[in-house]
């Protein structure tokens, strides 16, 4: 077993370009797939459950073969997310196996639900639902208390470096792979940094006065290498503990959000109850929470994400069936037989159905 992991492995590194744009067409193909055939949206969520979590098996290796690679330099630095989740990662173990089990959950969540509608029954399939809300709501509760920061989405490091910039010895610094023999050769070049030492003369037309010019330079030059606070920040104090029990409480309402809306859809699906709590909790627990100061980018960036994800509610409830279908349903309808247009109305008709049908494709 150890020896066919091993082989994976090696074949990974040694293709991990090649891979990563075979995932990419593929999960881009899975929006297509809907309405394709019979089942077509159980097959493509399918796929796309598989790519995600094979993706976040792979991600993993990479990280870590990158980290035990001592020659790989990075053009460019982490990201704020990957440094904070990645050090408490590797800091907590329970940070870091209830962080990948809630994102397996995440992955796999809506495939799981077509597999129940297609097996028990209607009742069934709703108790599984609020039983998997339940288990999210439990993990995000753990990462709250072992972290006692803001929760962050995704809540494990994601890719942030391309697979080219892998360095040939890659693979003998991987822990389970075989060691080769170290290259003489130094790393190639990438591409995009090759012949970049001669630049083209600019256009007189494009080129202002020389004094403009000069200072303009000098700024763009020098604003993508100004360190700021979050630069020098230790990775795990990126986010500032919760601080007041109005910040805990409105973490707390924020997590419990999707249980209590899915607990009071399954009682009552036909009024707007549930949709409006889920609504209150939202307004609620954003008006509590802390603001942030301007140095605080990483807890700026998730709240901002937060505001932005509130427009899913006008694929929920009554604002869907009353507001957002019938428009989108127009709008299909409208540009059925107009040439461009006509592939986007084609691809809306095609997922209306499956937001009427399916809870976890605008869950919160």
């Amino acid at each position: 077993m150890s020896s066919s992991i091993a082989r994976y492995e090696a074949f990974l590194v040694n293709n991990a370009s090649s891979i990563s744009s075979l995932e990419s067409s593929l999960r881009s193909l899975t929006w297509f797939l809907p309405g394709r055939f019979k089942d077509a949206e159980l097959a493509s969520e399918a796929l796309s459950a598989s790519l995600n979590v094979m993706s976040m098996y792979h991600d993993t290796l990479l990280a870590r073969i990158v980290r035990n690679n001592r020659n790989y330099r990075p053009l460019i630095p982490s990201s704020l997310h990957t440094r904070f989740t990645r050090a408490w990662s590797e800091k907590n173990d329970r940070y870091k196996w209830a962080a990948r089990l809630l994102q397996l959950i995440t992955y796999t969540e809506l495939v799981v639900e077509m597999g129940l509608r297609r097996k028990v029954s209607p009742k069934t399939r709703w108790r599984s639902v609020v039983l998997l809300e339940l288990i999210k709501a439990i993990l995000r509760f753990v990462l709250l208390g072992i972290t006692r920061k803001p929760l962050l989405s995704p809540p494990i490091p994601e890719r942030d470096f391309d697979p080219m910039t892998l360095p040939p010895s890659s693979i003998s610094s991987s822990p389970t792979l075989a060691p080769s023999s170290p290259s003489s050769s130094p790393p190639a070049t990438p591409d995009h940094l090759r012949n970049n030492h001669t630049p083209l003369p600019p256009h007189s037309l494009l080129t202002g006065s020389p004094h403009v010019q000069s200072e303009l330079s000098v700024e763009e030059y020098l604003l993508p290498k100004a360190i700021t606070t979050s630069s020098v920040k230790p990775s795990l104090s990126l986010v500032q503990s919760l601080s007041s029990p109005q910040d805990w409480l409105a973490e707390s309402i924020y997590i419990l959000r999707p249980l209590v809306y899915v607990s009071l859809l399954i009682s009552d699906r036909h009024s707007n109850r549930p949709l409006i709590t889920a609504l209150a909790m939202e307004l609620v627990s954003r008006n509590l929470r802390r603001n942030p100061p301007p140095s605080a980018a990483l807890e700026r960036t998730e709240y901002a994400r937060r505001d932005r994800d509130m427009l899913w509610y006008l694929l929920r409830g009554s604002i869907w069936q009353t507001f957002t279908r019938p428009k989108l349903e127009a709008f299909a309808t409208r540009t059925s037989q107009a040439p461009l247009l006509g592939i986007v109305g084609a691809f809306i008709h095609d997922w209306i159905p499956l937001i009427d049908e399916y809870y976890y494709y605008t869950a919160p």
